[in-house]
């Protein structure tokens, strides 16, 4: 059985009416999901800081041991240095492991001045960690905080979302791949989500641009699918406003 034009109107506007309430319930939570988000984009940040500084500090460390170590190679050799001076055999020779005496001593004081630049660096590490674990604590409470809002908000609206996500399953099915896709992509790039709207008031339901008479005599016939001409919107009817007549005024 072939689907008429005015049956895939009916099909695009219901699927509108389901995703406008899924809208609703997102927008009921507000910022919080991307708050969430970015106090946990946040919190792996300072993390990933602390290991790294963590690593530095750890390498650092190995450095000053290993400077340590060289110091101590460094005096023993000026011992033994010392000990052959006192048997040297002429001033060439004793000028020679002076020199070499010289040399471990220099060598041992730039150990000394590295030994000092990796402490004062790990000194700064240590003291940025603190701030970051501070810092990293604030950040942890107020996720805790958000989260539980947030969950409290997804609590109270999942049966009535998981409901509507049913329906729009079963909505979508009624409606051909084409014009599904062609849906999806109008609401995507609409700021208010809209991709299907009534034409109220003379004006198109998503941009609120004026509808010609003739152009809304056309879509009330339901004969082809319409779009604004400003938007790109879905023009699926045109809604009727009845006048209230008040009791005792009429002829």
């Amino acid at each position: 059985m072939e689907v008429t034009v005015a049956q895939k109107l009916d099909a695009l506007l219901n699927l509108q009416k389901i995703d406008s309430s899924l809208d609703e319930i997102k927008k009921l939570r507000g910022d919080l999901p991307e708050e969430v988000q970015d106090l946990e984009d946040e919190i792996i940040g300072y993390e990933t800081r602390i290991k790294k500084f963590t690593s530095e500090i750890d390498e650092q460390k190995a450095e000053i041991t290993a400077l340590k170590n060289a110091i101590k190679e460094a005096d023993k050799l000026v011992k033994r240095y010392e000990e052959q001076q006192m048997n040297v055999r002429n001033s060439r020779e004793f000028d020679a492991i002076s020199k070499e005496i010289e040399s471990q001593k220099l060598d041992a004081q730039l150990f000394e001045k590295k030994i000092k630049e990796f402490q004062a660096k790990i000194e700064f590490k240590n003291q940025e960690i603190a701030t970051i674990k501070l810092t990293l604590e604030e950040r942890k409470k107020d996720l805790d905080v958000k989260k539980g809002e947030l969950d409290n908000l997804v609590e109270e609206s999942t049966a009535e979302e998981g409901k509507l996500q049913a329906q729009r399953e079963t909505a979508s099915t009624h409606i051909e791949e084409r014009l599904l896709v062609s849906y999806n992509k109008l609401r995507k790039n609409s700021r208010n989500g809209l991709a299907v709207v009534l034409v109220k008031r003379d004006a198109c339901g998503g941009c609120f641009n004026f509808v010609p008479p003739q152009r809304q005599a056309e879509i009330k016939e339901k004969k082809k699918i319409i779009v604004c001409e400003h938007c790109g919107r879905v023009l699926a009817d045109v809604e009727t406003i009845e006048l209230e007549i008040p009791v005792g005024r009429g002829r």
